[in-house]
């Protein structure tokens, strides 16, 4: 009987574990590749994501910590919720001004990809 209850409790345990990894595994993520006006990737674009628009106006309250491009022009930002986001993207004189502030509600336990174009705006 002991035995018994040893190995409920442990297929338990196990279960527990097996699905907080899971959860961690398929975090919802949103992948953003940072291209200028000729469609060229753009390394070290300083990427910020907001939850609101009021807090994307007045930049201030980002979701998590900016994160700037690698040299693929992408970033990544991991565990986030299944909404809308609004960003600001910017390197030098350029960013994002002319359109693509939005991104449209994530899909949850995926990884979303947008494509965000930054120009001087001239």
């Amino acid at each position: 009987m002991k035995r018994l209850i040893l190995l409920a409790f442990i297929s338990c345990l196990a279960m527990a574990n097996t699905q907080e990894a899971s959860a961690q595994v398929f975090s919802t993520k949103l992948k953003i590749t940072v291209l200028n006006d000729l469609g060229n990737v753009v390394k070290d674009a300083k990427v910020t994501l907001y939850a609101s628009e009021a807090d994307y106006n007045k930049e201030v309250n980002p979701v998590q910590p900016y994160k700037l491009t690698d040299s693929k022009g992408r970033v990544t930002f991991k565990n986030l919720e299944t909404k809308s986001y609004y960003v600001i993207v910017r390197k030098g004189d350029m960013d994002n001004s002319d359109g693509g502030e939005v991104i449209s509600e994530l899909s949850k336990g995926k990884v979303n990809k947008a494509n965000i174009v930054i120009s001087d705006g001239v």
